[in-house]
């Protein structure tokens, strides 16, 4: 037992004096050092980068899609990829009211459904003040449970209001017409329609995706007042299982009892899209999943080159240093010695080039997370940097492998003859 630990003790020295050995050889050539890191520096930087992204981008993502529910159904017109009806107008494909009537009771698994007009943008004024552009949204007061919406003031839209002229409004919009902040009973006029406010609704989440930095407003009127704004609009429905693990059997029944009530044979396509949060998760993830390996595909190249580059200057540094290493063989120092401090260096080489890499990945990052409200939750989580370092290291060994025997196989006297 105290042999092992006295073994244990020769070995920490022994790596110690290499490691030691190996700094002073990096500090003495530090432009060299540092231009022969350049690869593994833009590697590890960019590795770190792209997955900090993805990782923002994918909690962003899934923290707004957690608000609707893991059990909510979208229900929307698909195009045909084949077939006549592929070039049908929007018109003659868009889904009429009737084709949802008796769907809760041929959809046992389904808990409530809610369908939604789209009203287009409408101009919006209260007293001297204007909006130009509002989204006008139709929906039947299910649409409440399954979106989850707070109301802040007032009121929802209920089962009261169908064919009344009431709407709520989002606190953005309340303020930009310069309304109190309990409107609850102000009348606004949208489009060439005066509406009551019922309610001030919670504003809903922005991805950040598209729109330019364009403010969007939202307004929410009874699903049958729709069609005072446009007699053809367009028609969408949100659905709910009444649990999560029946999810997939609702949206099996939701297909069949659509394609029946749309009239598809049994050869054509779907004229219609079912699709759950839960599969928009998962094609999602394996959607990062892909972007993460082609980026890191990419990024090997640089780990790759900064490789090539740490196996040439080891090799130049066993020619400079033939004399050195012939001497320490003259006086008793074993190849496995040789081996070792050649291969630390090469290995710590990497390894300064990954901290520097994680080191710029990190403001990467920063810059990242303030350029887009999209991508504000990036950050570079802990199994990236091991992953770095890891793959650093790798690149360390297998470039440094080869220069490092060659140093341990170099004869003694032909070392000590070299000029």
């Amino acid at each position: 037992m105290k042999g092992l630990f006295y073994a244990f003790l020769a070995f920490i020295q022994f790596v110690y004096q290499s490691v030691y050995l190996s700094l002073s050889q990096i500090w003495a050539n530090k432009t060299r050092s540092i231009l022969t890191t350049i690869g593994i520096v833009i590697g590890v930087a960019s590795t770190t980068a792209v997955i900090a992204a993805l990782t923002g981008l994918k909690a962003k993502i899934l923290s707004q899609v957690e608000t609707f529910g893991n059990n909510t159904i979208i229900i929307e017109v698909r195009w045909p990829d084949t077939g006549p009806k592929q070039n049908m107008s929007w018109r003659q494909l868009r889904f009429r009211t009737e084709e949802f009537a008796g769907l809760l009771e041929h959809c046992p698994s389904l808990e409530r459904y809610a369908l939604i007009g789209e009203a287009g943008q409408q101009m919006v004024k209260y007293g001297e003040k204007s909006v130009q552009y509002a989204q006008i949204h139709g929906v039947e007061p299910a649409w409440h449970d399954i979106e989850h919406r707070g109301i802040v003031v007032g009121r929802g839209i209920s089962v009261i209001d169908e064919g009344r002229a009431v709407c709520l409004i989002e606190p953005e919009l309340r303020d930009k017409l310069g309304l109190e902040k309990d409107c609850v009973g102000e009348s606004i006029r949208i489009g060439f329609r005066n509406f009551r406010i019922v309610g001030v609704i919670e504003k809903r989440p922005d991805l950040g995706i598209g729109g330019g930095g364009q403010e969007r407003y939202e307004i929410i009127i009874p699903f049958e007042m729709t069609a005072k704004f446009r007699q053809e609009f367009w028609v969408w429905a949100l659905a709910e299982s009444k649990s999560p693990e029946v999810l997939d059997e609702a949206v099996a029944e939701l297909k069949f009892f659509l394609r029946r009530t749309r009239h598809i044979q049994p050869d054509e396509q779907d004229t219609f899209s079912v699709e759950s949060l839960k599969s928009a998760i998962q094609t999602f993830n394996k959607i990062s999943i892909m972007v993460t390996l082609v980026a890191g595909g990419v990024v090997g190249i640089s780990l790759l080159v900064g490789g090539v580059g740490i196996m040439n200057i080891m090799l130049v540094s066993i020619s400079e240093r033939t004399k050195e290493i012939g001497l320490r063989k003259a006086v008793g120092a074993k190849k496995s010695a040789i081996l070792m401090q050649f291969l630390v260096e090469a290995v710590i080489l990497c390894f300064v080039g990954g901290i520097v890499g994680v080191g710029i990945g990190q403001l990467l990052t920063l810059a990242i997370a303030h350029s887009n409200p999209l991508l504000e939750r990036t950050y570079i989580p802990a199994w990236a940097i091991v992953l770095s370092f890891a793959f650093a290291a790798t690149v360390g060994i297998c470039f440094g492998i080869f220069p490092a025997i060659k140093a341990a196989r170099l004869d003694p006297i032909e070392a000590l003859r070299h000029e």
